[in-house]
């Protein structure tokens, strides 16, 4: 008998962290889709500050309006999306989207699809302009090396301008590669593992992860992440950032 009928798993929910592995995903449909459904990772029943849910799509499937700004990755399938200001624009895997909150929007499947959408709601930041949408693919981003070091390259999906009050990045790591520190800071996390394995350390612990896991760090959280295997690792990562400790929470936008 496996193992996991026996109530195994490799998630770990604790009070600063949260595991969770693909066994434990839970789907279901959320208000505005349509022949889609979503596992919800991060929200606020979990103290995060933002949403963060893998979106599956049948063909034909829709995702509607979001809740404040949305950002969207395309996983696997495709997409089109559809803006009112043009013709709809096609996103395969590694392509993604920035919708600013309010912006009226339309994603569709046209063949059995799968994205990671996070949703939050947009902190303003007195005299800078509401960001723009953006529309790309990761492989057409410049990489650059984390501190200097060759075998970990970020990849910045969202511009760094202040008009952003959260960024977006991948980071792959060579086999062996590693964070050079430990890191504990202000700014929450929401990690989608996208290729490749490794080993998490998040708080007092240190957890297997591997493709498929998402990891959900609050503020002030110890992490750090050494690859493993032959293959690189590879991971979607999103944190708050570009504003205030104390931004006031009645100036956020929601769409």
């Amino acid at each position: 008998m496996s193992l996991h009928h026996l109530g195994n798993t490799r998630s770990r929910r604790a009070l600063d962290h949260l595991l969770q592995t693909p066994d434990t995903f839970v789907f279901a449909p959320l208000p505005g889709m349509a022949e889609c459904t979503a596992a919800v990772h991060a929200a606020p029943a979990l103290g995060a500050a933002f949403t963060q849910y893998t979106a599956v799509f049948d063909p034909g499937g829709t995702l509607g309006q979001a809740h404040g700004s949305r950002f969207v990755y395309v996983l696997q399938g495709i997409l089109e999306l559809a803006c009112g200001d043009g013709p709809a624009v096609t996103l395969q895997a590694g392509g993604y989207a920035f919708l600013p909150a309010g912006r009226p929007h339309i994603f569709r499947a046209t063949t059995s699809s799968r994205a990671a959408v996070i949703e939050k709601d947009y902190v303003s930041l007195e005299g800078t302009p509401l960001p723009e949408k953006i529309i790309g693919q990761e492989c057409d981003v410049v990489s650059t090396p984390l501190l200097g070091d060759s075998a970990l390259q970020v990849r910045t999906l969202l511009p760094a301008s202040t008009a952003f009050d959260f960024a977006a990045n991948t980071m792959e790591y060579q086999p062996g590669a590693r964070l050079s520190m430990v890191e504990v800071h202000v700014m929450e996390h929401g990690l989608l593992m996208l290729e490749g394995e490794g080993i998490y350390r998040l708080g007092d612990a240190w957890y297997p992860v591997a493709a498929g896991d998402f990891i959900w760090m609050a503020p002030y959280c110890p992490q750090w992440f050494g690859a493993l295997g032959s293959r690189p690792a590879r991971y979607l990562i999103y944190k708050d950032w570009n504003r205030h400790p104390l931004a006031n929470s009645d100036r956020s936008v929601r769409g």
